[in-house]
């Protein structure tokens, strides 16, 4: 085979390497310096080509699809401002653990600091939010240089998935031409059809990776695994919490551990183990946000253990609650992180939490104590029926996120924004054994991005897609909204609009002067235009009833539905509070 040029080899032998590791999917934004590796992305027989004009929303949406497949989709931009457009993304990949691959143009390195248009300095660009970075040599047709790039492409991509997932940046320099020009002579010195047949293994590549790389799953030793066993064993009065994802802890293993220790399992939203079939056998909770921290709750005793897996879990009062447990505390986390920020856990468990939660289960003698087990039922029997009353009135915020938990279809995957999108489904989305795949950004809990990163999400399954956000987030990414065309992806977007900031309204600062101006920002924005900007239908829906018909047809049928319900944010936050007084009277 044959190249016109060096860049030509250079990047068609980079992108045949992320092909060979699996990758199926690209996000590439238009660029110059770019070029090489763009043409080689689409020109590859085996690959898609996302293509978005704005680089943040690309990596948003690389984001979103990560998050569903639990693998990279490679980014490829131009240089400059370009790769800066990636860095909030990143910083959300880094923090959430979601894998990603950065591959970013740049100029020769000569032209650095010269004043030479559309460059900067890429180096480390993302600083240590990157879990491996590498400033890549200019290309060149050798044997050795051409088995360096396929090693170093097969180690990037690897390292997105290792122990700790994250992202991995490899800085990608290419001189002129950049497209793929012959260079005199046609096939100069060096270029593949030229090299010795010692040489072919740089050529060709080997059957699948260039380097393979092995993970293995963490595991405690026998003396340590005793020790947790020990301290549940004991114990009367446990608690299994479940934080956002990261993907470790499964279903089967859950159960058994639910089913050993007869513990109640606290599971967040966005831990994938608050809906499913499961729900039937282990008792999951989902309503402790309401109760815990209340004097509904006052008496009782703390729990005796805790084991806990995940992220930091999105409820205040559950995190409060961990805070004031006088008990032994166990956090389960692969890669060694610290999620735990009120710093009173005691133990913390460098091991696969699918094997720690099996190894915990066989080893348990005898379950907790019923009784215990009984009062949070009680108290979640308590909470659903006072939110299915509420529901029987005036429509607030918490509301839709109510009916979007129980009318989403099965399967589908949900998308919800940061802020009180989130906080309502995690106060208001009840268990159920419907298979729903509930996704968020809480690693910066950031509201940027986050229509792309549902869509990214929705293009990596043939599951409904249905998006909860708020209109400060929707405001944020509107260029997102071009994937629904461009990337053919279909979604019902459910827009919660309380015209600003809606989340001050829980802090202190809502009594100050400059509350309204600077904190709850109200925009005054009309977002239907967005309806013939982007081709999808918008319609408002004033009422649940509405509400409710509107989704189910939506959720039926292809395109994209905009369902924009507006409240007060200041009405929605006293229907939260008064919803809460009267489930603690009742309890």
């Amino acid at each position: 085979m044959s190249y016109p040029n060096v860049n030509t080899l250079w990047a068609e032998t980079l992108i045949a390497e992320l092909v060979a590791g699996g990758v199926d999917s690209v996000c590439v934004s238009p660029g110059s310096r770019s070029t090489p590796l763009t043409v080689a992305c689409a020109e590859h027989p085996d690959l898609r080509v996302y293509s978005h004009l704005d680089e943040r929303s690309s990596a948003f949406f690389a984001l979103g699809r990560a998050k569903r497949t639990g693998k990279p989709t490679p980014l490829v931009c131009t240089s400059g401002t370009a790769a800066a457009n990636y860095h909030p993304a990143v910083i959300e990949a880094t923090q959430s653990g979601v894998p990603m691959l950065l591959l970013t143009a740049d100029r020769p390195p000569e032209l650095t600091d010269s004043g030479a248009n559309q460059t900067i300095d890429q180096e480390k660009l993302y600083g240590d939010a990157v879990r491996w970075y590498r400033d890549m040599p200019e290309p060149e047709a050798t044997p050795r240089k051409v088995r360096m790039l396929r090693t170093t492409v097969a180690r990037a991509l690897a390292n997105t998935t290792a122990g700790d997932p994250g992202p991995v940046h490899l800085n990608c320099r290419f001189r002129k031409p950049l497209e793929p020009t012959p260079v005199p002579p046609a096939h100069p010195a060096g270029v593949p059809t030229d090299w010795a047949d010692g040489d072919r293994l740089a050529a060709e590549g080997r059957d699948g990776p260039f380097v393979t790389t092995a993970q293995g799953a963490g595991e405690l030793d026998d003396d340590t695994l005793a020790g947790v066993v020990s301290a549940v064993d004991a114990a009367d009065r446990g608690l299994l919490v479940a934080g956002p994802s990261d993907g470790g802890l499964g279903v089967d293993a859950l159960e058994a551990l639910a089913a050993a220790t007869g513990f109640p399992v606290l599971a967040d939203p966005l831990s994938d183990l608050r809906f499913g079939a499961h729900v039937e056998a282990a008792p999951v909770i989902g309503g402790y946000d309401a109760y815990l921290g209340t004097d509904a709750v006052a008496d009782w005793p703390d729990p005796a253990v805790v084991l806990r897996f995940g992220a930091s879990p999105t409820s205040k009062p559950l995190r409060q609650y961990l805070r004031d447990a006088d008990c032994r505390q166990f956090i389960v986390d692969p890669r060694g992180r610290w999620t735990e920020a009120s710093f009173t856990a005691s133990d913390l468990l460098v091991a696969d939490p699918d094997r720690t939660a099996r190894g915990v289960a066989s080893g348990v003698t005898e379950p907790g104590d019923p009784e215990w087990a009984k009062r949070f039922q009680r108290a979640e029997a308590g909470h659903w029926d006072t939110v299915g009353d509420a529901l029987t009135g005036d429509y607030w915020e918490g509301g839709v996120l109510a009916d979007v938990a129980r009318l989403a279809p099965d399967p589908a995957t949900v998308f919800v924004s940061n802020s009180m999108p989130v906080r309502d489904l995690d106060r208001f989305g009840e268990p159920r054994t419907a298979d729903r795949t509930v996704l968020g950004n809480r690693g910066a809990s950031g509201i940027d991005g986050i229509i792309s990163t549902a869509l990214g999400a929705g293009s990596a399954t043939d599951e409904p897609l249905v998006l909860v956000t708020g209109d400060l987030a929707y405001y944020h990414d509107m260029n997102g909204l071009l994937a629904l065309a461009r990337c053919t992806v279909d979604a019902t977007i459910v827009l919660v609009d309380n015209d600003g900031g809606g989340i001050f309204h829980m802090l202190p600062i809502e009594d100050h002067d400059s509350f309204e101006s600077q904190f709850r920002t109200p925009h005054g924005l009309d977002f239907e235009p967005t309806s013939e900007l982007y081709g999808l239908d918008y319609q408002r829906v004033a009422d649940r009833a509405t509400f409710i018909d509107a989704f189910e047809q939506s959720v039926s049928r292809g395109g994209t539905q905009v369902l924009s319900v507006e409240f007060d944010a200041e009405d929605s936050h006293a229907r939260r509070d008064a919803i809460q007084r009267r489930l603690v009277e009742s309890l």
